[in-house]
C-alpha cells in the first residue's frame, strides 16, 4: 500500500511539473477541508530577497497542509521566459486575482502595464484582503513621463499620498532603519496583543536576517502585532546597537483596514520581514500564515499551534542584488518550484 500511494504521488508530482514547465505561473492546488474551495494568489517580483522561494514554500504551506488553491506569479523576462525580477514591467497571470481570495504580494517599483495594473486595482477596490510584504511598501514606480491610469499607485503620488504602499498597506518606504545587510532584527511581540488569535503559537520573539524598516505613519487604528529591535550583526546572538535607534522599535508586523479608491473598506496585513533567509524561522511561518488564515475569514479556527512544516525541502539563497547575468545562468522558470520532494 505505501509502494503504490509512493508511485501514485510520484506521478502526480511528475504530471505536475510536466503540465506546468510551460506556464508563466505556478499553481499548486489541495482539497484539505480548511482552504477548500478558496484561491490565494501570490504576486512577486522584487530584486532582493528572492521572493520567489519564499512565496513559493508558502503556497506549498498553504495548499497542502491547508487547503487553499494557490497560484504563484512572477517577474519573468518576455525574451527568454525565465524568472527575472530584474524586469520591472511583467509579471504574467495578474487575471488569477479575479478569482482570489487573498492576494499577498512580494514586489518593489514595478510599473506594469494597464491591462496587467488593473487586476490588481480591480481586487483592491472590492475590499478584498492584502497581505503584503517588506517592498510591498513601495510595490509600483511610474517614470516621471509615464501616463498610466494607475499613476496615483506610485510609492511617491502626491494625488494618491504615498500611493499602494501607505493607502492599503499603511505607509510607503521611508528608509532602512537597521543597516542593510549588516544589522538584523530581533521582533518582539506587542505585549497588549498577546492574545490575538494571529499570535497563536508564535514566540514573543522571532529572529530575521532582513533589517528593520522605518515605519512612520500608521494609525491609532492599526493594530501593531510585533515591534522590531536593530541588532549589531546578522547573527541571533548579536547584541541590539547601543545608539537611539531602539529607543523607538518600528513596526514590524500589523493589521489595517484600509479604504480603497472605490471607498470600500478591507483588510491588510503587512511584515517589513522578507529575505528568504527568515522564513527559515518557524514563528515568522507560523505568523505568516497565522495572519492569511486569518485574511481569508478562519482566524477563529487558528489552532494552538498551526502545521508551518516544509512541505518541500527549502534551501533559501542569501539577500543581495543579483546581475541579469545570475538571473541568467540559473534559468528558473515557475516549473522549478513546483513540488518535488513532498515531505508527509
Amino acid at each position: 500500500m505505501k509502494t503504490f500511494r509512493f508511485l501514485a504521488l510520484l506521478v502526480g508530482m511528475l504530471l505536475l511539473a510536466t503540465c506546468e514547465a510551460a506556464d508563466p505561473f505556478l499553481t499548486i492546488d489541495d482539497q484539505a477541508e480548511l482552504g477548500k474551495g478558496q484561491h490565494i494568489v501570490f504576486v512577486t517580483g522584487e530584486e532582493y530577497y528572492r521572493s520567489e522561494e519564499g512565496m513559493s514554500m508558502f503556497a506549498k504551506i498553504m495548499a497542502r497542509h491547508h487547503g487553499f488553491r494557490c497560484t504563484v506569479l512572477f517577474a519573468i523576462d518576455p525574451a527568454s521566459g525565465h524568472i527575472n525580477p530584474n524586469r520591472n514591467n511583467n509579471i504574467p497571470g495578474l487575471a488569477a486575482l479575479e478569482t482570489a481570495d487573498l492576494m499577498v504580494i512580494f514586489a518593489r517599483f514595478r510599473e506594469l502595464p494597464d491591462a496587467d495594473m488593473k487586476h490588481i486595482v480591480d481586487y483592491v477596490n472590492a475590499g478584498k484582503p492584502v497581505l503584503g510584504i517588506r517592498n510591498a511598501t513601495h510595490a509600483f514606480r511610474y517614470s516621471p513621463q509615464s501616463t498610466s491610469l494607475y499613476k496615483s499607485w506610485d510609492w511617491q503620488s502626491k494625488e494618491w499620498a504615498g500611493g499602494f504602499g501607505q493607502q492599503i498597506l499603511g505607509d510607503t518606504w521611508i528608509a532602512h532603519y537597521g543597516q542593510f545587510q549588516k544589522e538584523a532584527t530581533l521582533a518582539h511581540v506587542n505585549m497588549t496583543q498577546r492574545n490575538h488569535p494571529v499570535l497563536r503559537g508564535v514566540a514573543d520573539t522571532i529572529f530575521c536576517h532582513t533589517d528593520v524598516n522605518s515605519v512612520e505613519r500608521l494609525t491609532a487604528n492599526d493594530v501593531v502585532l510585533f515591534h522590531g529591535q536593530v541588532l549589531s550583526g546578522l547573527k541571533p546572538t548579536d547584541p541590539p546597537v547601543t545608539d537611539n535607534r531602539n529607543d523607538t522599535r518600528m513596526p514590524f508586523a500589523w493589521f489595517k483596514t484600509y479604504t480603497a479608491h472605490s471607498g470600500k473598506q478591507g483588510r491588510s496585513f503587512t511584515t517589513t520581514a522578507g529575505a528568504s533567509l527568515d522564513w527559515l524561522s518557524e514563528d515568522l511561518r507560523r505568523l505568516m500564515v497565522n495572519a492569511m488564515l486569518s485574511l481569508t475569514g478562519h482566524e477563529k479556527e487558528i489552532p494552538d499551534k498551526t502545521n508551518v512544516s516544509f512541505v518541500d525541502d527549502y534551501n533559501p539563497k542569501p539577500t543581495g542584488a543579483i546581475a541579469d547575468s545570475v538571473w541568467a545562468a540559473e534559468k528558473l522558470t515557475p516549473a522549478s518550484f513546483a513540488i518535488k520532494n513532498w515531505k508527509e
